[in-house]
């Protein structure tokens, strides 16, 4: 299974709000320090503010900020707001059009292998991300310089 950049981008914004939690972050802020579209940022910050794991607040002073406790936002809550099928493959979809569903065997191991999936995520949460909250503030404050081969232009990690 492959998480979609949607996903990936709205655990970007709770880490970012995460790190944060003394201040009102802004959309074209978490933008730049992430490495994410304002445009898909604000999707992104839309549905989790109808979802209820950020708060939004309109207006000149305005910005968003964590709404519930990162202890209270699990990986697979989040996985479920922001993808559309979670099943890995297509005999696990209820509009399976694979004529061989019915006797082949792969499907029970494919279901098996996204159970394990689905319960090794649940037992996480954002605030498991964010135990190594220095490493990210500088990382976000945008004081870390990735070296890049001037070569390959691979990052030297």
């Amino acid at each position: 299974m492959q998480l979609t950049l949607y996903t990936d981008y709205s655990f970007r914004v709770l880490l970012y709000l995460g790190v944060n939690r003394d201040r009102l972050c802004t959309i074209a802020e978490i933008s730049e320090r992430c490495a994410a579209t304002q445009n898909h940022l604000v999707k992104v910050v839309h549905n989790l503010g109808r979802e209820g794991y950020i708060q939004t607040m309109r207006g000149r002073t305005g910005g968003i900020r964590l709404k519930k406790e990162p202890e209270d936002i699990r990986l697979t809550d989040i996985i479920r707001c922001t993808e559309v099928n979670l099943n890995i493959a297509e005999c696990l979809r209820e509009n399976n059009k694979c004529h061989i569903t019915k006797v082949c065997k792969i499907k029970h191991i494919f279901k098996e292998a996204q159970n394990e999936f689905i319960e090794t995520l649940d037992r996480y949460t954002v605030a498991d991300l964010l135990k190594d909250k220095e490493q990210l503030t500088t990382i976000f404050s945008g004081n870390v310089v990735l070296m890049t081969n001037r070569n390959t232009g691979t990052d030297n990690h």
